[in-house]
């Protein structure tokens, strides 16, 4: 890897937390947030398929959890561009000794963090400000059909985040518990 990215590994195997190293000089910065030869070792094995932008205008909100079932499963890498997120990763591949785990990083406009999110994952995060925006890049494209959830505030995960929740979509605040007999995602 040169200069551009450091990579720090998690307990979570292939999840991964990137930090870019903006180049700086008087005039401001250039901040490189992809590149296919150097995240191919990462996981990222397939072109970019789709990039996501979101806008999040209420500090506290809750997006996700959300992933795409095989053969749409997906490897996402997930910038904050403007504001302060609490990302969420949560491993449900189906035999991981990880599965129903929950890793969380901080990623902010100024810290140059990325969460580099396997396919087996569900993702989603919190807003730490107001007017946050994340930046997604996708390997496969949104595939309806493919698309599922589980609730942000599943039991059986228990990810703590980090503020009251302030708002949440319906479809996501709908999201049913999981069944007792889930066994997760088989790859």
């Amino acid at each position: 890897m040169n200069e551009r990215f450091r990579k720090h590994a998690t307990r979570f195997g292939a999840l991964l937390v990137i930090e870019r190293q903006p180049l700086a000089d008087r005039r401001g910065f250039l901040e490189r947030l992809f590149c296919a030869e150097e995240f191919l070792e990462m996981g990222f094995r397939t072109p970019i398929a789709q990039i996501n932008h979101t806008v999040t205008l209420a500090k506290g909100t809750v997006r996700g959890m959300h992933f795409q079932t095989p053969p749409h499963a997906e490897v996402k890498l997930v910038s904050c561009i403007r504001g302060e997120a609490f990302d969420v990763a949560v491993d449900l591949r189906a035999d991981s000794p990880t599965f129903l785990q929950w890793h969380a990083e901080i990623l902010t406009a100024g810290n140059y963090r990325s969460l580099l999110i396997p396919a087996g994952f569900a993702h989603g995060f919190q807003t730490l400000t107001d007017n946050c925006e994340m930046l997604y890049f996708h390997t496969v494209a949104h595939t309806p059909a493919a698309e599922r959830a589980i609730s942000p505030l599943e039991p059986r995960v228990g990810i703590s985040w980090p503020l009251p929740i302030s708002s949440m979509s319906e479809r996501d605040a709908n999201h049913p518990a999981l069944a007792d007999d889930y066994e997760g995602i088989a790859s």
